[in-house]
């Protein structure tokens, strides 16, 4: 029931009207929970009565308002009260009535962000949300599978307004995507979870767009594009990715203006997987000289020299850095403090490693539809966490079209009066 509050993270600075909507949705989902469990537990004991006839355990009004600290902001709680008279055999004193939402001393709510997904991960089955929950809550006091049920409605309808709210607001410079392919225990094939992931003008890091689709393919690449296009979203100045060839042929296809990243982590492996053992340590050394370059005219002196070290004997190796050169280092026409960000797919595949570990220690998810909510969940917990590019004003430069040379800005030449 913890879960109500939506889940953990900082407050946004500043106010806008969704933080407020936000705030209020989670003041009226909390008092809702409060009063759901205060009236099962006197209906509970509704059948109990003293010597006339009376009830024992009744409502008596609502306890002072207090302020709890949610991930929706600070929000004012006002409690309902109970009246237990029921007196305890064991101790001779008076029962009480403890919430298990809402705890008397309970002043902060504890993070339990990896709740849901793991829920999902069962198979959103409303039977086992209870035990999945009683783990993380200490108790299953105040859950029951209808409550559950509803609030998985809730939270199906905000993954549902996030695939459908408008982009036209917000410009993303640099976008980095990627695709995670899990087991579905009700299916043959795996599902495949496109995700794109983008830089603010101001330098913070936003979840821009996530679908299902087939394996990752470029249909379904430019499928979520051409949609994410239509409701608003301006071509990225730079897309980073790793080989799969679907989505660089819709990019393509979809934003040709935007330029191509190859991510060198993933270069890195597959130049491994054609080399034998002995010479990956001596190769990786090789590779490091190139993405960690000075500048591009260094860097392409250090392909030179891989290409002269390996060419001999293992040409397929070099042949994957030559033939997509000028992909692996783009990013060399960009700020120099934005190229830790973009030579790799590293912000992505960070957040993609929770989602990785959770599908391990399970059988997969029990539906297609399961496993992209999943991935939802664990994904927008972790936006909360992440941090902003370095040197974040040089990126609304970038948009606006400014040269960059090793690194640098260049500035524009002044004209001069005829």
């Amino acid at each position: 029931m913890l879960s109500v509050v939506n889940d953990d993270g900082t407050t946004p600075k500043g106010s806008s009207l969704i933080d407020e909507i936000v705030q209020e949705g989670a003041r009226r989902m909390l008092a809702a929970a409060l009063e759901a469990e205060v009236n099962a537990y006197i209906d509970e004991f509704a059948g109990e009565r003293d010597g006339n006839g009376r009830r024992l355990v009744v409502r008596n009004g609502f306890h002072q308002p207090r302020q709890v600290t949610t991930a929706a902001d600070v929000v004012e709680v006002k409690a309902p009260r109970v009246n237990d008279k029921r007196i305890d055999e064991a101790t001779g004193e008076r029962k009480r009535f403890s919430s298990a939402i809402l705890p008397p001393w309970c002043r902060k709510f504890p993070k339990i962000s990896e709740v849901l997904p793991l829920l999902y991960l069962h198979g959103l089955s409303s039977g086992d949300f209870v035990p999945a929950l009683e783990q993380f809550l200490g108790s299953s006091a105040g859950l029951s599978p209808a409550t559950v049920t509803w609030l998985t409605q809730q939270w199906q309808a905000d993954h549902q307004a996030f695939g459908e709210r408008d982009l036209s607001g917000s410009d993303y410079v640099y976008a980095w995507t990627d695709g995670i392919h899990l087991r579905i225990r009700l299916q043959e094939a795996k599902s495949c979870v496109l995700v794109l992931m983008g830089v603010r003008s101001d330098g913070t890091k936003e979840l821009i767009a996530m679908s299902d689709g087939y394996r990752e393919s470029a249909d379904s690449w430019a499928d979520l594009l051409r949609d994410c296009r239509r409701r608003g979203l301006r071509a990225p100045v730079l897309a980073v990715g790793d080989g799969a060839l679907g989505f660089w042929k819709a990019l393509a296809e979809v934003f040709p203006e935007t330029r191509h990243q190859r991510c060198w982590i993933h270069k890195i492996a597959n130049v491994h997987d054609s080399l034998p053992k002995s010479a990956q340590p001596g190769a990786k050394k090789a590779l490091q000289e190139i993405y960690n370059a000075e500048d591009r005219d260094h860097a392409l002196v250090a392909v030179a020299a891989f290409e002269k070290t390996y060419g001999a004997k293992w040409p397929k190796a070099v042949k994957k850095i030559t033939d997509d050169v000028d992909e692996l280092l783009a990013y060399y026409d960009f700020p120099a403090a934005h190229w830790i960000h973009l030579r790799t797919t590293n912000p992505i595949e960070s957040t993609f490693a929770t989602v990785r570990l959770r599908k391990k220690v399970t059988k997969g998810a029990g539906s297609a539809a399961a496993a992209l909510a999943m991935v939802f969940k664990l994904v927008e917990s972790a936006q909360q966490r992440w941090r902003a590019v370095k040197a974040p004003h040089l990126v609304a430069l970038v948009r606006a079209g400014a040269r960059f040379e090793r690194g640098q800005l260049i500035e524009r030449p002044q004209t001069t009066a005829a």
